[in-house]
């Protein structure tokens, strides 16, 4: 008998004795208990790691009777407090006999036979009251603010996971993320969440220890368990709000504890029968980094081996207890509330036009003196660098939205039977916390197109040369001022001559139109164009890419594609930095002042005589570029008296709008400048030619130009643009 066995056993003695002390005080019902000796004997069975058979089946007993209690629901039975205090003698007089090397006897034939009864007839669902009692609001908005940001890594760290099951550090990350999210859901008495939490933290544990490798079922239920705890913490969220405070919710807890158990004990992890629906991810609060709510206290556990297809890994030493995650350790963060950052930027923006007035006055100017005009720029000097600082704060890097993506290609590819590989680049890439938000639902249409329509299934890839694996690429890049987001993958592409024979079919144009290929692509966007041959719960309704411009051409952004058939496709987004601040290109019609968003404009030149015509249906066009554009006089339209009604004398500023273009006289062009956003209220809402106003560095107030609803409206005149 060598050392390290004594040591051992002399340890499970220890804690054998703890558990016959929490024995002498449960009582039938009795949730805590059921909790502490869970944790029990895990440690237990970390100590008896390679004892001989007849502990290792007495342990897997137990475990039975506790899960059991836990899938029914989280309390002892009678039963299993009899059970549990026939074992506890049985095991202290076994470990001992280990100790000393000596004979052990074998263990009741009934600790040897499958999980009891109540596991096997445990309901696949349970219904969850969501806000405990006793517990303030405060309290809960800050577990469930820290749980968004728990489940988001857990998501990331469990895609890397199923790619390298063997990644360590990813299965120690995991592991830690869990065991701080019982930990936390302990504070606050969650103890259904405690049940789900402690059954995934064994789950990880045997696989840190290097008893088996993660296969695609525990993959899945490591995720479906985070599901399932996100779509707690979101209904929480909405409760502590108001909305139906104190329902209940079904959740499939019962069926994923017993799949857990299955892992753990040999057997594949059969997905419950009652699928419950999932909720999709909440965003996460992106202006601030995470604090854990309270460290838990117990050390990392020891689980028994799971049953895996694939060969497990080399044996490794038990891991050491890990670092906490580097977004549970942050220091010197705080929490802001939404609403209080946005208040701050609009001030700021406030004070720059303030001091942009002051600077401007004509007054001032007229002093002369030096000293003043130093202090003037150095107030000019510090109010940029306020405003970019405050601007800063709204920025978070788009990379945790890009990161969402890899569960949606990853569920989607199971779905479909095909093999795909997605690329992240430039995650690093800022831009304003509105934005990402507005940037999900269109990532996520793209993200489905280029999954279904786009990466073909691998045999046919294989016929055609290519990888079996497909590959998708989602990046983000600074370009001009703005941000590019592009999402290419190297599939089958667009076929011009089918879209274009779809369009002919739906009568979104004639069969003797000659478009370009960029104007044949374009034809995608439009409502209801779809040229999928069947409807399947992906798609085929011809709804989607039109959803995808729209929302993009609402935060002042554009969408266009390129594709070379056989080859694959790229969409490419441009959208502004932020939603609070605009580039804008200023223009003069009379006495008056327009802003027109420089994302918007394609080019600007002076007619020459002539090039103004007007055709019959059609009213005044210019011909730009080979192609007749329409016309539309901004002093005329919008009731402001313009200096001459001659086109020679004016510019024209051709701005475009997802495929269309429109062509804007105007009388002069003054500049270009950032400008801060504001709202025109509601009594302007029924407008559609503004989308805006903003303070000019003079005091005057510009109107931002709706380009979207300028190029699709209809002239002044009554004909169609």
């Amino acid at each position: 008998m060598n050392d390290a066995s004594s040591n051992a056993a002399r340890l499970a003695d220890a804690l054998l004795q703890q558990v016959a002390l929490d024995l002498a005080f449960a009582q039938p019902g009795s949730t805590r208990v059921t909790d502490s000796l869970g944790d029990l004997v895990d440690q237990i069975a970390a100590a008896c790691d390679g004892a001989p058979e007849p502990i290792g089946t007495a342990v897997a007993a137990c475990r039975h009777w506790l899960a059991a209690c836990a899938a029914a629901d989280g309390c002892l039975t009678q039963q299993a407090i009899a059970s549990l205090s026939e074992w506890q003698p049985w095991m202290a007089t076994a470990v001992l006999a280990w100790g000393r090397g000596q004979p052990i006897a074998p263990p009741p034939p009934e600790w040897s036979v499958a999980p009891p009864a109540v596991r096997a007839e445990a309901e696949p669902t349970q219904q969850v009251s969501v806000l405990p009692d006793g517990v303030d609001d405060d309290m809960l908005q800050l577990f469930c603010a820290e749980s968004q940001d728990l489940l988001q890594e857990v998501e990331q760290a469990v895609l890397v996971l199923e790619r390298n099951p063997a990644d360590k550090a990813m299965i120690d990350t995991v592991f830690r993320v869990f065991h701080t999210f019982k930990g936390n859901a302990g504070v606050i008495k969650l103890a259904v969440l405690q049940r789900l939490t402690h059954e995934l933290e064994s789950l990880l544990d045997a696989a840190r220890r290097g008893k088996a490798q993660l296969g695609r079922d525990a993959i899945d239920v490591i995720l479906e368990g985070a599901d399932v705890l996100r779509r707690y913490v979101g209904e929480m969220l909405g409760q502590i709000s108001g909305v139906e405070k104190g329902r209940t919710i079904p959740l499939p807890i019962p069926a994923l504890i017993a799949r857990v158990d299955r892992l753990l004990h040999g057997g594949p992890a059969v997905p419950a029968a009652a699928a419950v629906s999932v909720a999709p991810p909440a965003p996460a609060v992106p202006v601030a980094v995470p604090s854990p709510i309270l460290q838990a206290a117990a050390e990392p556990m020891a689980a028994p081996v799971i049953s895996s297809p694939t060969p497990p890994a080399a044996a490794q030493s038990p891991a050491e207890p890990v670092a906490a995650p580097a977004a549970a350790v942050a220091s010197g963060m705080v929490r802001v509330d939404t609403h209080k950052l946005d208040g701050l930027i609009d001030l700021v923006g406030e004070l720059v036009v303030a001091q942009s007035m002051v600077v401007q006055s004509p007054e001032l100017k007229g002093i002369g003196n030096s000293q003043l005009a130093r202090c003037l720029g150095q107030l000019r000097g510090i109010t940029s660098d306020l405003q970019r600082t405050a601007m800063s704060l709204r920025m978070v890097p788009i990379g945790g939205t890009f990161r969402k993506m890899a569960r949606l290609v990853r569920d989607l590819s199971g779905e479909l039977g095909k093999e795909i590989d997605l690329k992240l680049e430039g995650e690093d890439t800022e831009l304003d916390r509105n934005l990402v938000e507005e940037l999900s639902d269109p990532l996520v249409h793209m993200i489905r197109n280029s999954v279904d329509h786009g990466i073909e299934m691998p045999d046919v890839r294989a016929a055609a040369g290519k990888p079996r694996t497909g590959t998708i690429t989602l990046r983000a890049f600074h370009q001009g001022g703005f941000i590019v987001i592009q999402i290419g993958d190297d599939g089958r592409g667009l076929s011009g001559d089918r879209i274009l024979a779809k369009a002919v079919e739906r009568g979104l144009v004639k069969p003797h139109d000659r478009l370009e290929p960029a104007d044949i692509r374009g034809l995608i966007f439009l409502p209801g164009f779809s040229t999928a041959e069947k409807v399947t719960g992906l798609s085929g309704r011809g709804v989607g890419m039109d959803v995808v411009r729209r929302n993009i051409e609402k935060i002042r952004g554009k969408v266009g594609v390129d594709s070379i058939e056989g080859s694959g496709s790229t969409f490419t987004m441009y959208v502004p930095l932020t939603l609070a601040i605009i580039e804008g290109l200023i223009v003069g019609v009379g006495q008056e002042r327009y802003i027109i968003p420089t994302l918007s404009v394609r080019e600007s030149f002076r007619p020459l005589p002539g090039a103004v015509t007007t055709v019959q249906g059609r009213g005044e066009v210019v011909r730009v570029r080979g192609k007749l554009t329409p016309l539309l006089r901004l002093g005329r339209f919008l009731g402001t008296p313009a200096k001459t009604d001659d086109p020679t004398q004016g510019i024209v500023v051709v701005v475009e709008s997802g495929q269309d273009c429109r062509c804007l006289l105007v009388d002069d062009l003054i500049g270009k400048q950032e400008v801060v956003i504001k709202s025109l209220g509601e009594m302007f809402g029924r407008q559609n030619a503004f989308a805006g106003a903003a303070i000019l560095g003079d005091g005057r107030v510009g109107l931002i130009l709706d380009v979207n609803s300028l190029v699709k409206m209809k002239s002044a005149t009554g004909d169609a643009a």
